[in-house]
């Protein structure tokens, strides 16, 4: 997957929820004019083996959350039936059920320091706690407590890699290296003085 010098990929997962809403021109346009480039973009329909080897999580992960949504279900006064490990283990069902309900839309965008400038402009991973102005604070009002009453997964719009090395890791769980394109844009001719194929030289 060759890149520019400088710049690194970042993958994003527009959700279901995104999709059905329409909100996928809007999305992509708001990293489309800070300068991010679309390396590659497609609709999909998720399988559960890709959004089980996405999201890659521990038994460590998986009991930290569960002891936070016992917390949480113990201040609504709701029943805790089951270990917190199992309860954090829902969390990825829940996605994986909600990930599947409709087609997502997967991208790579590529810029410098993309996965930083992504994370910056989606928002924090709870919608009613991101900033406005980011994509999750202007476009949805979800939140993990509510999700946790109705046993679903949070409805965020979108997913993005935590870290370059990451983001490597996910691209090829939803792209092969010849969907990446290579060219150039008015952006990256400015900013990394690079010809129309893509080339620095």
């Amino acid at each position: 997957m060759n890149k520019l010098p400088h710049q690194e990929r970042s993958l994003v997962l527009l959700k279901p929820d995104a999709v059905q809403r329409s909100l996928i021109g809007e999305v992509v346009g708001r990293f489309e004019r800070v300068g991010l480039k679309v390396a590659a973009m497609k609709m999909v329909m998720a399988t559960e083996e890709q959004l089980i080897t996405h999201y890659n999580k521990t038994d460590e992960w998986y009991e930290r959350k569960g002891k936070g949504i016992v917390a949480d279900m113990e201040a609504h006064k709701i029943p805790v039936t089951k270990e917190p490990i199992e309860y954090g283990k829902d969390i990825i069902r829940n996605m994986v059920k909600y990930m599947t309900a409709a087609p997502v839309v997967a991208i790579v965008l590529e810029g410098n320091q993309s996965v930083a400038v992504v994370t910056k402009l989606v928002g924090t991973t709870e919608p009613s706690t991101s900033d406005v102005g980011t994509i999750r604070g202007d476009y949805t009002l979800d939140s993990y407590s509510h999700a946790t009453i109705e046993n679903r997964g949070v409805r965020n719009l979108i997913h993005c890699s935590e870290s370059p090395a990451e983001a490597e890791r996910e691209m090829a769980i939803w792209f092969t290296d010849g969907e990446m394109m290579k060219y150039a844009t008015a952006q990256e001719r400015i900013m990394y003085d690079v010809n129309l194929d893509g080339s620095n030289e």
